[in-house]
């Protein structure tokens, strides 16, 4: 039977009226939000009607079962806080569509907080044995709600772990998020290798006092802290990092965040992304000491909380060599093989079996907004290569 691509795209569509931003396409539908848990009840109901059986697990991942051993394929259906209608919800859906349409036993998964409201990829994380559960819900998330409160959100549900033992392998189809394959006109990318990441938020507790009266030259400004340590670390990394390597400061949270007060406290997200472990570490090195150095002459307090990250890794060969054939079939000339800048829950899934990736356009590579977006021609080009990585796997499946 053959994939129905305008069955694929109204479950495509259909899951992003859960958590509908009202603005374009985009979806607010957070990890354990009513919207994300509504929605993964649908998907189990899509689930059971392909003939798989749901099962929710004990930290709110959600299989689509097969008989037997069989190959799994998803992503994540969970979004950003203004996230886009495509990102993870496409490796889930394209996953069900393949799973309804082949004659090989293909299981379905999507895993919870791949977008990390508590940790890196956390439900993976925890599945794949990355990330002890016990030390998972002691993770808190920007309101300071725990891991492990939330998750109790969705206890009703769960029945246990899957046995990773009973998959042969792991596909994740995903848009790819950034720009190349769109301002390429090119149709599909073929994943050789996922960078690594590390994560980390630092803390500057310096002295909160009265914007008016406190000279300069006597302030313990935190935000003047983390201006300096910014613009250091830029200058400090310009020998280390090469033009695939970034960094990011994606979340400041300043207190007491007032006018007329000079800020006290800074607590920021440090976040570095490269496909060399040791340069992540050298990375690790520089920051480390760049905040001591800038601590030591503000007059701060430093602290650091948990480490978070995960190793880069390379696609299988077989896996990756089934989608290059496939791609070929479906875009001749019309795609490539190129890394993933982004994290993917197949990172987590590496540690358990062979994994690859596939990548369709993002338009203008926009992501993580309510603007993103991907052709529908794309999309399905994407289901199709599938469908032919499937059947050209056949019985020699990983």
């Amino acid at each position: 039977m053959a994939v129905d691509p305008t069955r694929f795209l109204a479950d495509l569509h259909k899951l992003r009226t859960f958590g509908a931003s009202g603005v374009g396409k985009g979806v607010v539908r957070p990890a354990y939000s009513e919207a994300d848990i509504a929605a993964r009840q649908w998907l189990a109901e899509r689930m059971a009607e392909a003939g798989l059986t749901p099962h929710f697990d004990s930290v709110g991942n959600l299989f689509g079962l097969a008989e037997g051993r069989s190959l799994l394929m998803g992503s994540h259906s969970d979004s950003q806080p203004e996230g886009g209608w495509l990102d993870g919800a496409l490796g889930v859906i394209a996953a069900l569509e393949i799973a309804r349409s082949s004659g090989r036993p293909i299981s379905a998964v999507s895993f919870q907080d791949e977008e990390g409201r508590f940790g890196v990829t956390t439900g993976s994380a925890v599945w794949s044995g990355g990330l002890p559960l016990e030390k998972a819900d002691g993770l808190t998330d920007g309101a300071g709600i725990s891991f492990g409160t939330a998750r109790s959100s969705m206890a009703e549900l769960s029945q246990g772990f899957v046995d990773p033992a009973r998959f042969s392998g792991f596909i994740e189809m995903h848009i790819e998020q950034g720009p190349s394959l769109d301002a390429a006109g090119e149709q599909i990318g073929v994943v050789t290798d996922i960078v690594g990441i590390r994560d980390m938020a630092i803390t500057f507790q310096g002295q909160q006092n009265h914007a008016g009266t406190t000279p300069m030259h006597l302030r313990r400004d935190a935000f003047q802290a983390l201006s300096l340590f910014n613009t250091r670390l830029n200058d400090r990394f310009r020998n280390v990092v090469t033009p695939q390597t970034v960094w990011t400061i994606g979340r400041v949270d300043l207190h007491p965040n007032a006018s007329s007060i000079v800020p006290g406290r800074v607590r920021f997200s440090m976040q570095w992304r490269d496909g060399d472990a040791e340069r992540l570490l050298r990375m690790e090195e520089i920051i480390r000491s760049t905040a001591q150095q800038v601590a030591e002459e503000q007059g701060m307090a430093l602290d650091y909380g948990p480490m978070l990250g995960l190793e880069p890794v390379g696609m299988d060969a077989a896996l990756r060599g089934a989608l290059e054939s496939g791609a070929q079939a479906v875009a001749p000339g019309g795609w490539r093989r190129m890394p993933s800048g982004a994290l993917h829950d197949a990172t987590n899934v590496s540690r358990l079996m062979p994994v690859a990736m596939l990548f369709v356009p993002s338009i203008n590579g926009i992501s993580h907004d309510f603007a993103e977006d991907t052709a529908e021609d794309d999309l399905i080009a994407g289901l199709e290569v599938l469908e032919h990585a499937v059947q050209s796997l056949g019985e020699d499946m990983p």
